[in-house]
């Protein structure tokens, strides 16, 4: 038995839409936001290195500070928690090294066994002319993606913000310094009952139009 139906995954997804307008009044439970958290931990990512970091905001006097680094959207004060994606700046081969004995601790292994999974990474990402902040930002757009999915499948709103001042963001929150930079943000809470954009049929082109299947 599927733990959650197709006809569930088609409703969630076709409810989802991204939110113009949030009902301030609600907020998101600690244990709905705890589910969401892991939703982020878990999320996959190249090689498995997570080059990033979450930064959860609930405080208003922030969020006040955010909106006016985000074009002025509301969006950043009435929902209940923002999320800001940061990335890893300049991937080092001491991060690496951090995955590395991570996983030696998790999986029971020793740094030594992994010293040929090691070299790989190193070679496959400081080997040749890979950019590693544009690299880092499409991971953590792998991220906000599984966050948006897993927040539908709860019946949680979410509005991803592109529309930000990255420099500023980081800034605010002390980002350089820890020696990471803001990629994109995402507020989630619940949508407002006045929102009209709610209703809206969701325009998306014909499935043949953007799906191309190569064999049976």
């Amino acid at each position: 038995m599927k733990p959650v139906s197709n006809e569930t995954v088609l409703k969630q997804l076709n409810w989802r839409y991204a939110t113009k307008k949030f009902d301030t009044s609600r907020r998101i439970s600690d244990d709905d936001w705890s589910t969401l958290e892991q939703s982020l931990v878990l999320t996959p990512s190249s090689f498995g290195l997570q080059p990033w970091r979450f930064i959860v905001i609930t405080d208003q006097e922030t969020k006040s500070q955010l909106k006016a680094m985000s074009w002025g959207q509301h969006q950043v004060t009435d929902g209940s928690h923002v999320v800001v994606f940061a990335i890893r700046k300049n991937l080092s081969e001491s991060d690496i090294d951090k995955y590395v004995a991570r996983t030696a601790e998790v999986r029971g292994a020793t740094v030594e066994a992994l010293a040929g999974f090691r070299k790989m990474m190193v070679g496959a990402l400081h080997g040749g002319k890979m950019d590693l902040n544009h690299w880092a930002a499409l991971q953590a757009y792998i991220a906000l993606g599984q966050f948006m999915a897993t927040a539908a499948m709860m019946g949680i709103d979410t509005c991803p913000m592109e529309g930000i001042d990255p420099a500023k963001y980081d800034a605010l929150l002390g980002l350089p310094e820890q020696g990471y930079a803001t990629s994109v943000a995402c507020v989630a809470g619940y949508r407002a009952d006045d929102d009209k954009y709610a209703a809206l049929p969701k325009v998306r082109f014909k499935t043949d139009d953007v799906v191309v299947r190569i064999g049976k």
